[in-house]
């Protein structure tokens, strides 16, 4: 009997809100293995279906949130594991498993091979950034290793055809799932290697399951693409899907299109650009006409007629022909005209008289000459002897005359004053026919 029995009956309501307690109360987290049936994912964008075995089934609910999370996409028939918890729908009575997370049975083995494989060729170095080669900057011919019926090799015709249909696509096909896939997917590589006649190369398929992708985790596959001197892009699966391929190869895309778009110049661009580069070319060109046009028209109004251009030449000639002559017959002609001068002068006066005349000259201007310097030295001697009698005057020696005399130190400074002398000092006493040197023995006020 359950604890706490009621004294009285319960709603079916109540019923199911205690059991549905109970359920999530004692079992909140668990995983259970089954066959998916009677799948379902309506509007709302949830997922309804049953798991089931040999004996017994129950109804899970895996809600749009968890849904969007999960990486794995339940379809019908598949062997998983569903992790969850237990809840009962009051409505109608059902108790089902609220699923959170779910992958199919075997996933777990295959994850854990993934990360060993990654780990032993990461060591290796073949996932090291030195050995991936960049892709070509013009790209004629695209190599592509795919299935030639999946979907993946029609996007990549698709996206190629929209943005540059000028790209040759040589398919290498093969198998991308199954226990052959491996071993075709290598024979393509090394195929496109050694016919060389592509300049990049897409290694890929559309999106699946763990086990669908496994063909591009495994080790062979791995190693021809580290061995391709071809570029080669790895599009393996969707956005979230990653695999040994996308880490060995030369450069990642999130999906086969895209590969496509990494390979492809958009045409549109391209278009654009030659009408931006074609109409930077015709404004070049007629910037360039236009100027050696200017030039033309410029050398057209100073190109002359050469019949004008020779008799212009006549002309200047002439002119410097004619100021030449004058140039050299000018000081000809003046220098005649002194000779005449001078010629003229000599016939007409005698030189004894012109001696004469200029010798009377000479004793006039001496004449002259000796008043004005009397008349100028007179003033100024007389100014002078009067300065020197007024200097005589003042003139310490005047002093001295009169029975004085003038006393200086052992430094020549005038002594004036008893404060300038100690006893002992040495003086010099100046007379006015001589000089006197003392010692000062004593001094008084």
């Amino acid at each position: 009997m359950l604890p706490n029995q009621p004294n009285s009956p319960l709603s079916v309501s109540q019923l199911n809100r205690q059991v549905k307690q109970l359920l999530e109360t004692q079992y909140p987290a668990i995983p259970v293995q089954g066959e998916i049936s009677t799948l379902s994912k309506p509007a709302s964008g949830h997922l309804y279906f049953t798991l089931k075995d040999q004996n017994a089934q129950i109804r899970c609910a895996m809600f749009k949130g968890s849904l969007i999370g999960n990486r794995y996409r339940p379809k019908q028939g598949d062997e998983v594991i569903a992790y969850g918890r237990l809840s009962l729908y009051e409505g109608r009575g059902d108790y089902q498993l609220i699923v959170s997370s779910m992958q199919p049975v075997g996933a777990g083995a295959l994850q854990a091979a993934f990360f060993q494989m990654r780990d032993r060729l990461a060591a290796e170095g073949l996932f090291e950034t030195h050995h991936k080669q960049p892709l070509p900057q013009t790209i004629r011919t695209v190599g592509v290793v795919t299935s030639s019926t999946g979907a993946a090799f029609h996007d990549i015709l698709t996206v190629l055809k929209r943005r540059f249909p000028a790209i040759n696509v040589i398919l290498y096909p093969s198998q991308v799932q199954g226990n052959e896939a491996t071993a075709t997917i290598v024979d393509a590589i090394n195929m496109a290697n050694q016919r060389n006649e592509v300049d990049v190369l897409i290694v890929g398929r559309g999106g699946g399951s763990l086990e669908d992708l496994w063909c591009f985790n495994t080790e062979p596959v791995a190693r021809a693409i580290f061995r391709s001197h071809l570029p080669v892009i790895s599009a393996v699966g969707h956005e979230v899907d990653v695999s040994i391929a996308d880490f060995v190869a030369d450069v990642r895309a999130a999906t086969p299109s895209q590969a496509a778009e990494l390979v492809s110049p958009d045409q549109f661009e391209l278009m654009q650009t030659l009408d931006q580069k074609a109409a930077q070319l015709h404004k070049a060109w007629l910037n360039q006409w236009q100027q050696a046009d200017s030039t033309l028209s410029n050398l057209r109004k100073r190109l002359k007629n050469p019949a004008e251009q020779v008799t212009a030449w006549k002309v200047t000639f002439s002119n410097l022909q004619q100021r030449l002559q004058k140039a050299i017959q000018q000081p000809l002609k003046n220098q005649q005209n002194q000779l005449n001068h001078l010629t003229h002068r000599l016939t007409r006066v005698n030189p004894q008289t012109l001696i004469h005349q200029d010798r009377q000259s000479v004793q006039h201007l001496e004449m002259r000459l000796q008043k004005s310097m009397t008349l100028s030295i007179s003033p100024k001697r007389s100014q002078f002897q009067k300065l020197v009698a007024t200097l005589q005057v003042l003139s310490p020696l005047s002093t001295l005359e009169r029975g004085y005399s003038i006393t200086r130190d052992q430094e020549s400074r005038v002594i004036q004053s008893i404060d300038q002398v100690n006893s002992g000092d040495e003086m010099t006493s100046l007379l006015k026919d001589g000089q006197i040197t003392s010692i000062v023995t004593k001094t008084k006020r």
